[in-house]
C-alpha cells in the first residue's frame, strides 16, 4: 500500500473506526489510535507503518486542538514532594534513557529507594531531555543529599550501566 497517501488509507477505514481513532488523537493517546487503525486496516492491506503514518497525519490535522499530555514538573519543590511521598528511603536519583517509535528518545528521572527497594519515576522528560534531566536530577540529589547517576548524558543509550549502591 506504499503507493497511496495516508489520506487515501484513512478513507479506506470504516467511519466508526475513523471516529474512534480521531477521539484517541484528540486525547493525545497516540498508541491507542495506532492500534485501532492498524487492527481495522490490516484487513485492507495496511501495515503497522501505514497505521503510524495515518495517525501522524491526523495529529497534523488537529494540531492545537489536541489535549496534550501535560509535561512532568521539573522544579525542585515538585520533585522533592514526589520523592517525599515514596515508600522507602530515597538512596539515589538516576536519569535513564528510554525511547519508542512515537516519542523518539526521552529520559526518565527516577528515585531509587531502599526498604522497600525499588525505583520510582519522578518525571519523564521529552524536551532537551539530557540537559533538563541532568539539571533537575542534580538539584534533587543535592537537596536529598544522595548520589545522582546519569550513565550516558551525551548519547541516548537505554542499555547504559545503572546505578548500584
Amino acid at each position: 500500500m506504499s503507493d497511496i497517501t495516508p489520506a487515501d488509507r484513512w478513507a479506506l477505514l470504516p467511519a466508526g473506526i475513523r471516529e474512534q481513532a480521531d477521539g484517541y488523537v484528540l486525547q493525545d493517546a497516540r498508541m491507542r489510535a495506532i492500534r485501532v487503525v492498524f487492527e481495522a486496516g490490516r484487513a485492507r492491506g495496511m501495515g503497522l507503518h501505514d497505521a503510524q503514518l495515518v495517525v501522524h497525519e491526523r495529529y497534523l490535522r488537529y494540531g492545537d486542538r489536541i489535549a496534550r499530555t501535560p509535561r512532568s514538573p521539573l522544579d525542585l519543590e515538585s520533585l522533592a514532594a514526589r520523592a517525599a511521598g515514596l515508600p522507602g528511603r530515597v538512596v539515589a536519583v538516576e536519569a535513564v534513557w528510554d525511547g519508542d517509535t512515537v516519542h523518539d528518545w526521552f529520559v526518565d528521572l527516577l528515585a531509587v529507594t531502599a526498604e522497600p527497594a525499588g525505583e520510582h519515576r519522578l518525571a519523564t522528560i521529552h524536551t532537551d531531555p539530557a540537559a533538563a534531566a541532568d539539571r533537575a536530577g542534580r538539584a534533587l540529589a543535592a537537596h536529598l543529599a544522595v548520589p545522582f547517576h546519569f550513565a550516558s548524558p551525551d548519547t541516548p543509550d537505554d542499555e547504559a550501566p545503572r546505578w548500584r549502591p
